[in-house]
């Protein structure tokens, strides 16, 4: 069970950096915390990819302060996605044409709410970002909406700011991707031991 947890884990972050390095070469619009990564890596003069994982690990330390508790799944994350987004990059070409991009738009929101189901339906914690979340809602008592939309609010100014492409796909993200992870979830979720509910986090690893 624990190996096809940690398989599920490894393909589900994997897709997810791919399905973010998809989304990049549509150039239509990214999630927010991507503009906030692609903005800031124009300016740090490292890879997108490099600059997810450095924003995550930066992310994590904030939980020290917050009491969180990271899983396997929290530190991998750091590890894998942007990685994974930095792979993928160095072999997607530029994508030309309208239609094509809108196409690669969609492909990629939908990869990546499969992958955002893997990952939590594997059930070996939450990601950096996801922790930040629960955490911040946790110890103010706000709830988990006004928490995640502050501070996604606030990365897409940063990051549109610092020069991050935000359009037609940052709003089709924003609306699609809850309801995409919520319909897959039930086909990948693995079931945890008796007595120990599974964790299901709010998507944007």
């Amino acid at each position: 069970m624990m190996f096809r947890r940690l398989f599920q884990l490894f393909v589900g972050l994997s897709l997810y950096g791919a399905s973010m390095a998809l989304m990049l070469r549509a150039a239509l619009g990214l999630d927010p915390w991507d503009v906030f990564h692609q903005g800031l890596s124009t300016h740090a003069g490292i890879s997108i990819g490099m600059l997810v994982n450095l924003v995550g690990l930066g992310v994590l330390l904030l939980w020290i302060p917050l009491r969180q508790k990271p899983g396997v799944g929290t530190v991998a994350n750091v590890f894998i996605i942007g990685t994974a987004m930095d792979l993928t990059l160095s072999v997607l070409p530029h994508i030309d044409g309208l239609a094509v991009q809108v196409l690669a738009l969609v492909v990629s929101i939908v990869a990546n709410g499969l992958a955002g189901a893997l990952y939590i339906g594997a059930g070996l914690g939450p990601g950096p970002r996801d922790g930040l979340m629960t955490g911040l809602a946790r110890r103010t008592g706000w709830s988990l909406r006004l928490v995640r939309t502050g501070i996604e609010l606030t990365v897409l100014a940063l990051g549109w700011l610092l020069g991050g492409t935000v359009g037609i796909g940052t709003l089709l993200y924003a609306f699609a991707i809850g309801p995409l992870v919520q319909a897959m979830l039930p086909w990948v979720e693995i079931a945890p031991p008796a007595g120990k509910p599974l964790e299901t986090l709010p998507v944007n690893a």
